[in-house]
């Protein structure tokens, strides 16, 4: 199991009552094993880090990013993040809000990509 930052706690089940509807959509994909039978969590502590998706049997991490995400400090944060989940072993994927607003069904094939799904 990973470690996390016990604060986190509170947050996490704070953000998950607060779902925004891009991840509805995506988690309407991936959970209770609907992608494939991989177990996903949502807004779940990692770290010092809270993630907006994760798979940990194949250490995958799903983030969902507004355009907020493009401010430069915002950047850098990103960046950091990312440094820190790699260092734990874990692939970051990251996807824009527009993107799963106007092409789920190209970020559905992107994840079978991800997974390594051949049909």
């Amino acid at each position: 199991m990973d470690e996390y930052n016990h604060n986190n706690i509170k947050l996490a089940k704070t953000l998950r009552k607060n779902i925004t509807k891009q991840e509805y959509k995506l988690w309407e994909i991936i959970r209770a094993g609907r992608f494939y039978g991989y177990k996903f969590k949502r807004q779940t502590p990692v770290g010092n880090y809270i993630v907006d998706f994760v798979c940990r049997q194949e250490k995958i991490i799903l983030e969902i990013d507004g355009r907020q995400h493009n401010e430069d400090e915002n950047v850098i944060n990103d960046n950091e993040r990312t440094a820190y989940l790699n260092s734990k072993g874990y692939k970051v994927y990251r996807f824009w809000n527009n993107e799963i607003d106007k092409n789920i069904d190209g970020i559905y094939q992107k994840l079978k990509e991800i997974f390594g799904i051949k049909e």
